[in-house]
């Protein structure tokens, strides 16, 4: 199964390539987020790719909602992590597939075609990069880097701010890279040593959590308990920067 994720997520950054750097035409959804005719002929691969080999397995897409989501495995696919980068041609965006099992993250790939970069992983197996087993930083909080993602909600927004000024106090360097999967990925592969998640969507989260917690990681929601994928609100770290990441949101919610 993680051989298929892989070559639907590949042949996805292939559609997404040939559209990056082109006149697209943006449309708006309802909660006020971009779609393009690259998000959707790329989601479309994908399921088509998948259900080939697996018929009986539901899907959740960002642009296609739920598909026999009721079945034992889901996936759960973002096929433009990052779009409101891709259309203004920063190379900061990736195609995000996630499978589930009974609830539980199995197996996560993570693709940015225009790097060529490809995050891998599998329940029990550890995390790859670009084919090579990779493991969280070692870094301590005096020389971390860590970014934030949040939803579209006002309140969301407002404690993003409030993290945002309250930073560097907890944490050497905070960024904001507009995509939540990547920075799963970087977290995993250990380029930084966290981020703070803030009402993201299954799509933004299912895969990265997975190559977190596979490269040694830490998941918790904001109140320090254990992930699990009903959590939308959560922080991935190295373990060594999490205590002051807790109290940073801590703080920033007062």
């Amino acid at each position: 199964m993680l051989e298929i994720a892989i070559q639907a997520a590949k042949e996805a950054g292939e559609i997404l390539k040939r559209y990056f750097e082109t006149s697209l035409e943006r449309r708006l959804k309802d909660d006020s987020s971009i779609v393009t005719e690259a998000d959707e002929k790329a989601e479309e691969r994908i399921i088509e790719i998948i259900r080939k080999q697996y018929p009986d397995h539901g899907f959740l897409g960002e642009e296609t909602g739920e598909q026999n989501s009721n079945a034992e495995y889901v996936w759960i696919i973002d096929p433009l992590d990052g779009t409101r980068n891709f259309v203004n041609g920063i190379p900061i965006f990736a195609t995000s597939i996630g499978l589930v099992r009974s609830g539980r993250p199995i197996i996560g790939v993570i693709y940015n075609p225009v790097t060529d970069t490809l995050f891998s992983g599998k329940e029990g197996s550890g995390a790859y990069w670009n084919g090579k087993q990779v493991y969280v930083s070692e870094r301590e909080a005096s020389d971390a880097t860590f970014t934030m993602g949040t939803s579209s909600k006002a309140e969301d927004k407002n404690l993003v701010a409030q993290c945002f000024v309250r930073a560097e106090t907890y944490v050497r360097s905070v960024r904001y890279l507009g995509s939540a999967v990547l920075e799963l990925g970087y977290v995993a592969r250990g380029g930084m040593e966290g981020c703070i998640h803030i009402g993201t969507k299954k799509w933004d989260y299912a895969a990265g959590a997975l190559l977190v917690l596979e490269a040694g990681g830490t998941l918790t929601d904001f109140e320090g308990n254990p992930w699990d994928m009903s959590k939308n609100y959560f922080i991935a770290s190295n373990g060594k920067i999490h205590p002051q990441l807790l109290a940073l949101v801590k703080n920033s919610k007062m």
